[in-house]
């Protein structure tokens, strides 16, 4: 997974973290973790190649993060649903704070504050483990949605 977040951070489309996060997560769910991560070293190309042009990629991204973040759920593989929220609401910002990214603002209020609850949920999950980078990254998001 790390070495597939580190990819995705190299490549130049903006959501290969959200297509990246949700290969892993199909990956995971057909092939169980062991065979997933042969798979994933043998799929590289395929993740690096360009990605067709598209018409909306914050809507794309989107669908992947959502996508991730119920393939964790169904797997109970709290980190990855983490990590995949922590995507959800970092794009949701961005679509709040930039008007051309969202319909309306209330629209895109809405949606920020639905993936803020979401990710006050998943964080509130975890009893330990509050010194890891994930979960200090989770509060500070927490901490600025929530001002």
């Amino acid at each position: 997974m790390h070495d597939a977040q580190t990819l995705a951070h190299k490549l130049s489309h903006p959501f290969s973290l959200a297509f990246t996060l949700y290969m892993t997560a199909e990956l995971n769910q057909r092939c169980g973790e062991a065979q997933a991560a042969q798979e994933q070293a043998e799929d590289k190309s395929e993740i690096t190649a360009p990605l067709p042009p598209i018409l909306d990629p914050h809507t794309e991204a989107e669908g992947y993060f959502l996508k991730a973040i119920d393939i964790a759920r169904q797997q109970q593989a709290k980190s990855l649903e983490l990590r995949a929220v922590m995507s959800l609401v970092r794009l949701r910002q961005q679509q709040t704070t930039q008007p051309e990214l969202r319909t309306t603002h209330h629209e895109a209020r809405e949606k920020l504050d639905e993936a803020h609850t979401m990710l006050a949920d998943i964080y509130n999950w975890f009893t330990e483990g509050f010194d890891t980078k994930d979960l200090q990254e989770a509060k500070l998001l927490l901490d600025t949605c929530a001002k």
